[in-house]
């Protein structure tokens, strides 16, 4: 409420401003102003179960069992609008991610940078890209997009970008920070990082919960959801370009492996010391799962996408037979509401603000009559202030 002097002038016109300022409010002020309602309480959940080693489930009558075949020493599946955890093995355990971790880097670098941005590369940022890395062929001299570079991060895992785009956001020590205050405010606090990329570094850790809490976090980004999900796409090399490939085989139904129905993307990942790791999102009859997995421990170099298959096949056959064992969702942020994205392509972020319309109605109409009753009692006082020549104030 603006705080203004009232001009001098009659009691009529002081209890006519008053009647204005309720004029002003919304028209269900009319009706007699009930309590509140109180928000709903989130989901109870037992939070212990995701700290317990094994596989954590709880099932229904009627649910599908937990596939027995996967060999990831650590996974997870939930729902990517609840934030619910429909099943998890060693969901804390902290692994080394590979390249899981650049859905860290574009979750923090993304909001910072103008994808229609061009930038001329240097050879001092790409002298530091580690020894057999994977590349999407950036060359110093080269003028490229924002947009390229992030295209080069997620389709081509290149370290490269991620180096040239760490760079534009400040430095890599400065985005090292970043992404760690970023996992903090997520909730992840199982990931510690020490090289942006995902390369191999010493102390550097996630862990399935995590790398799902990132996935989640990633759909609800338009600009995130749309690189992750994306197949094809052109890389420029002066006055030519040539086509790169999402490396995540589940999307792109590469090298024998089916794609997958529904697939949203996100990232995959993959070192010597980490294994196989991999973050899939699908979407079907309206329900959107997000599943980690975090180094399979069976023979085959397509061992990931098979257990993340399985995963989400029995995920989508669970949903609504199993009561969850956690949530991705921080407990504070619980609190303020039961309701995370909205499914989609591109899923909406959840809000974290707190109130509602009608307490904020309530506040206004208490105001409002406070108002009115200051108006009376400074038009009282006013005819004595008169004589003496000061003004009277309304608050």
């Amino acid at each position: 409420m603006v705080i203004r002097y009232l001009p001098r002038s009659s009691s009529v016109r002081t209890a006519a401003l008053a009647a204005a300022a309720l004029v002003l409010l919304p028209t269900p002020v009319a009706v007699a102003v009930e309590e509140p309602t109180p928000p709903k309480p989130g989901p109870a959940y037992s939070s212990n179960l995701l700290d317990r080693s094994g596989v954590q489930v709880r099932p229904k009558s009627g649910a599908p069992a937990v596939p027995r075949d996967v060999s990831a020493l650590s996974w997870l599946v939930a729902d990517a609008r609840s934030g619910e955890v429909l099943a998890a093995h060693n969901a804390h355990r902290q692994l080394p991610p590979a390249s899981t971790l650049k859905s860290l880097f574009a979750l923090t670098a993304l909001p910072h940078l103008d994808a229609v941005a061009r930038h001329r590369v240097t050879q001092s940022e790409l002298s530091e890209v580690g020894d057999g890395s994977s590349l999407v062929g950036i060359e110093a001299g080269r003028s490229y997009t924002v947009a390229d570079l992030w295209r080069g991060v997620f389709l081509s895992s290149g370290n490269d970008a991620v180096h040239v785009l760490a760079k534009l956001n400040g430095g890599w020590q400065k985005t090292v920070g970043q992404m760690r205050s970023k996992a903090r405010a997520l909730g992840a606090h199982d990931t510690h990082v020490v090289s942006p990329d995902g390369y191999d570094a010493a102390g550097q850790v996630s862990s399935a919960y995590d790398l799902a809490v990132f996935g989640r976090a990633g759909l609800a980004d338009p600009q995130f959801a749309r690189y992750c999900s994306t197949s094809l796409a052109k890389f420029p090399n002066g006055n030519w370009s040539y086509p790169i490939q999402n490396t995540n085989r589940l999307l792109t139904g590469a090298d024998g492996v089916a794609p997958y129905p529904g697939l949203l993307g996100i990232k995959n990942g993959y070192t010597s010391h980490a294994g196989n790791t991999l973050i899939s999102a699908a979407q079907r009859g309206g329900r959107t799962l997000v599943v980690s997995v975090m180094n399979p421990q069976a023979e085959g170099g397509h061992r990931v996408y098979e257990e993340t298959r399985a995963l989400l096949d029995w995920g989508f056959k669970a949903a609504g037979h199993v009561r969850p064992v956690g949530s991705l969702i921080p407990e504070s942020e619980r609190r303020g509401t039961a309701q995370g994205p909205t499914p989609g392509a591109e899923l909406a972020s959840h809000s974290t603000a707190a109130g509602s319309y009608w307490t904020v109605l309530l506040s206004v109409a208490v105001g409002a009559a406070a108002l009115v009753a200051g108006a009376l009692v400074v038009t009282r006082r006013r005819r004595s202030a008169q004589a003496d020549g000061v003004p009277g104030r309304g608050e």
